[in-house]
């Protein structure tokens, strides 16, 4: 009889959930002495309730029951609370705190690496609308990071309003203003700039969409994201900034010693978040340790239209990351900003290299350790740590805390599906993916399709491929190789490949034909989300990676 947990499930001995119980004392605690009472929310919620606004992002674990119809695990807490606040409390019984301790269940692919049950801690605030909610969440975000001792934490907080008032001003289509929102949430800025550069757009209106997400700093950013919109002329009822200004200065009264930033590309869900939106931060985790939000068309899409409302959910898995292993960082910590140790850059080994060694030198890093490499993993060059890793390898690095932002091809970034900051097209290393099959058996892929349904494909990048089929309406089983992948087709054990190709030449010596295209590919700079967005090393070098990449388009 097999043993064990299920992927991504595990047990918590003893010691670790002693850990645990001291952490969620202390945050309940907190939320106490300000008022949030506790409430529970079944573990199974109806698959409605998650498709009130929106298509869920966050998959979960689907099940049917006979009376009740499909059903699904909880995999966020704020929609199930909110539908219990709009179906059993009146008007009468705002404002309403309340806070949760409760697993939440998430389905995700074997290749992540992640876990598919952790704990949340969190609170939320309901209100009559024309409150501001968000003033109260934050400032008791701040206090319980401070209480716990969270290492050098920062909360930065952006909006959604902004980019949403922009595209309703300027998107040229609903397919447009749709693909930015998934670029945008999808943190891919290189992508958004080559939709905006291929779009029939104002040159006002372009600069403002490409600028907009790139905005990051202190309060001075608002005023940025000001300027931008006002170019373009949308009413200063519209942009949003208005309201994050008084945001800002009301939060800075109440936190004094909080380190809070704005960054305008961090934007989390647009069907959910009406609003200001909000993530918390530690040098210790590569991750956010908290999220959260002004989400009011929630509580509106079940009917209660004059309510506000707002919240945030602390992950425990995270708190215990940056706390230690006895949930007790052993530094109650009133230091800010990112430690004083090396910035460090993934570089890929292989055919991108050279030229990424040659774009950090030009961009101002000392890089001299890195043209006489050896055999070395990590090269120290004063500030700067370069690790040495495979172009595929450098997502999961950067993503899982290894280093704090790196270089790689955009087909690495999609196999991997990490949550990463895609930040800058570096222009070098291009090539494409294809769909190639043996030029003696051209159309007998569409042959076999019509009677079996499928079309069967070798890949090294399975991802990139179930993408590709799924956009033109093919069912694929796919056969995922790691090297030779033309012998697949050839034979016969698949139909055709998918690939990468730069010139052709592996293609043509093999007597392989290309059917489509399936992307281009080149390199990109990119980061962690944590690091982004409290380190400005990354941010800086962002900047002259970015002025590097839009000279060499116009020279």
């Amino acid at each position: 009889m097999r043993a064990g947990t299920a992927r991504g499930f595990r047990d918590i001995l003893p010691s670790e959930a002693l850990a645990r119980e001291r952490i969620v004392g202390m945050v309940q605690a907190c939320l106490t002495g300000h008022g949030y009472v506790p409430v529970e929310t079944p573990l199974l919620e109806l698959h409605e309730t998650f498709e009130r606004v929106g298509k869920p992002r966050i998959p979960s674990f689907q099940l049917f029951d006979s009376e009740s119809g499909p059903l699904v695990l909880r995999s966020d807490l704020t929609m199930p609370i909110a539908r219990m606040v709009s179906e059993r409390t009146d008007e009468s019984s705002l404002p309403l705190r309340l806070r949760y301790l409760e697993p939440v269940v998430r389905e995700s692919s074997a290749l992540a690496g992640q876990p598919r049950q952790f704990t949340q801690l969190g609170a939320e605030l309901f209100d009559v609308r024309g409150s501001l909610p968000e003033i109260e969440i934050v400032s008791v975000l701040a206090e319980t990071l401070k209480t716990l001792g969270v290492p050098s934490w920062r909360i930065v907080c952006g909006s959604v309003t902004p980019l949403l008032s922009l595209l309703d001003a300027c998107a040229p289509s609903a397919a447009f203003h749709a693909q930015v929102l998934s670029l945008v949430h999808d943190s891919d800025l290189p992508g958004l700039d080559e939709l905006v550069r291929g779009a029939m757009l104002d040159r006002r209106a372009a600069h403002a969409l490409s600028s907009l997400c790139r905005l990051a700093g202190d309060a001075s950013t608002i005023d940025e994201a000001d300027g931008l919109l006002a170019e373009v002329g949308i009413p200063i009822k519209r942009r949003g900034t208005c309201e994050l200004r008084d945001f800002a200065r009301q939060l800075s009264s109440l936190t004094e010693d909080a380190d809070i930033g704005f960054d305008f590309s961090i934007v989390n869900s647009f069907d959910y978040y009406t609003g200001i939106v909000f993530k918390a931060y530690s040098d210790a985790s590569s991750g956010a340790i908290a999220s959260g939000g002004r989400y009011d068309a929630v509580p509106e899409s079940f009917g209660r239209s004059e309510m506000s409302a707002c919240g945030f959910a602390l992950s425990l898995e995270r708190l215990q990351e940056v706390l230690g292993e006895q949930g007790e960082s052993g530094v109650v910590s009133t230091a800010r900003g990112r430690s004083t140790r090396p910035l460090r850059i993934a570089v890929p080994k292989g055919g991108l290299f050279r030229g990424a060694v040659d774009v950090l030198g030009r961009a101002g890093l000392p890089v001299e350790g890195l043209r006489n490499l050896g055999r070395r993993l990590i090269v120290s060059a004063g500030d700067v740590e370069y690790v040495i890793v495979r172009a595929q390898d450098a997502p999961a690095f950067v993503g899982h805390g290894g280093a704090d932002c790196g270089i790689c091809g955009n087909d690495s970034i999609i196999e991997a599906d990490i949550e990463l900051v895609q930040l800058v097209d570096l222009g070098f290393g291009a090539c494409r993916f294809v769909v190639a099959e043996p030029r003696a058996k051209q159309g007998v892929a569409e042959g076999a399709y019509s009677w079996r349904g499928t079309v069967r494909v070798a890949t090294k990048y399975p991802r990139i491929t179930q993408d590709y089929y799924d956009s033109i309406g093919q069912k694929v089983d796919i056969v995922t190789l790691h090297g030779n992948i033309e012998l697949g087709p050839i034979v016969g054990m698949t139909d055709r490949i998918v690939d990468i190709t730069a010139t052709g030449a592996t293609l043509r010596e093999n007597d392989l034909v290309i059917v489509d295209d399936v992307m281009s590919c080149t390199a990109r700079f990119f980061a962690g989300p944590a690091a982004y967005r409290s380190d400005g090393r990354v941010r800086r070098l962002a900047a002259n990676l970015g002025k590097l990449s839009q000279e060499g388009r116009e020279a």
